[in-house]
């Protein structure tokens, strides 16, 4: 099978708040829907492998821009997103983090049971990846969450999770059945990441003396495939800065929701008389539908559809990301009966875009684009964890475990 690529993220800790993680389930439903329509199961499962696009993705969902827990969110957001609407979308997803890992093969074979597919033959290769990244792949990183997302076809993609102790960060992995390869010969296009010393690598084809030696192989390490993937390393800083986003393709989102002219027109596309805030937010999420791989090199630009949940690079904007998610709901839910001008309306905005980035080149103010954003914060609900914190601070203990019991039923 075929690696698709890997993702280095520093370890953060924290939960995602109840009123995110519905957000969350909704819009991450939305935007697979979204794909699935225009482009078919097969490409959603192929963007999940994807690591530049699923760091972008997390972020337009309002997570936290580069850190690992962008990964249990985005996969618990769409196991509960997705896996009620299987008669729709014909999508599981199976596994998660820690215990629920280990329930993957089984609820792969209630899966099977469904389709009709092998159920034991599935949960035979959610096993192999993990031992694959796990033991095979001597990098340091040991795995804490395994996602197995299935379509009922068959195809599946993997998106797993391992933490190095030592140097403080999680790595992703992700896998796509659309390359069929031999588990014990080749299966990785790489296996990249920051140098940490020569990794043994028991997998590479070079190694088939190995696989049946492992003691000589102690002594003579074999060399790890060279061969370029697309890897995604985030830096240590948490705050989101101009460095890390092309700046012109910021600037043109930008110029289209916030210049009265670009405005007046990309809101024809969509809805008559569409605010700029949410015109921004919906610009990016357009994107995550219908761009290239190549655009999603800078995924901290996708933070400017919804912010994060500590606040970089400005809280969640809850009025607009329901607005948002409002507006793309309505336009799936027209799809469905054969309306498709609105669906076609978010592949026309994406266009747009890139034509005024191309044209006109705009380069976006990032100081003046953030403080903007925290100028209206209150008036469009802007909303991070340590309000959170500062409501329970205030309230009083009673009272507080009469919410927090309200929030468990």
């Amino acid at each position: 099978m075929k690696r698709s690529g890997t993702a280095d993220l520093p370890l953060h800790g924290g939960r995602v708040p109840p009123w995110l993680a519905e957000r969350m389930t909704h819009l991450g439903a939305a935007i697979a829907e979204n794909i699935v329509i225009t482009y078919g199961p097969s490409e959603f499962l192929t963007r999940l492998s994807d690591p530049f696009w699923f760091q972008a993705l997390g972020c337009v969902m309002g997570m936290d821009w580069h850190s690992s827990g962008i990964t249990t969110s985005v996969m618990g957001a769409l196991k509960r997103g997705l896996n009620p609407r299987f008669c729709d979308l014909g999508f599981a997803v199976c596994g998660g983090r820690g215990r629920h890992s280990v329930r993957t093969p089984d609820e792969l074979r209630s899966f099977s049971h469904r389709t009709g597919l092998d159920g034991e033959a599935l949960a035979r290769t959610s096993r192999l990846t993990a031992r694959v990244d796990n033991n095979a792949i001597a990098d340091g990183f040991q795995l804490y969450l395994h996602s197995f997302v299935i379509h009922k076809s068959g195809e599946w993609s993997v998106v797993q999770q391992g933490m190095n102790a030592e140097t403080h960060l999680a790595r992703r992995y992700h896998w796509h059945s659309a390359s069929v390869r031999d588990f014990v010969s080749d299966p990785h296009t790489a296996i990249v990441g920051k140098p940490a010393g020569t990794i043994l690598n028991l997998v590479d084809a070079r190694a088939s003396s190995a696989q049946h030696a492992l003691l000589n192989i102690a002594h003579e390490p074999v060399e790890k495939s060279m061969q370029e993937a697309r890897k995604l390393t985030m830096p240590a800083h948490h705050d989101v800065r101009a460095s890390d986003i092309d700046l012109k393709r910021l600037g043109a989102v930008l110029a289209v929701a916030h210049e009265h002219d670009l405005r007046d027109f990309a809101s024809l596309l969509l809805v008559e008389g569409l605010g700029p805030r949410t015109l921004q937010s919906l610009a990016l999420i357009a994107e995550v539908v219908h761009g290239a791989p190549s655009r999603f090199s800078d995924p901290a630009r996708f933070s400017f559809a919804h912010g994060g949940k500590d606040g970089h690079p400005f809280p969640v904007p809850l009025k607009t990301y329901d607005e948002s998610l409002g507006i793309l709901r309505r336009a799936l839910d027209a799809a469905r009966l054969g309306h498709t001008e609105k669906l076609e309306g978010f592949r026309r905005l994406d266009r747009l875009i890139r034509a005024v980035e191309e044209d006109r080149q705009p380069l976006a103010d990032f100081t003046a684009a953030v403080q903007h954003e925290h100028a209206i914060s209150a008036s469009i609900g802007g909303r991070t964890v340590f309000d959170d914190a500062r409501t329970m601070k205030r309230t009083p203990i009673n009272q507080r475990q009469k919410q927090m019991s309200l929030f468990s039923r």
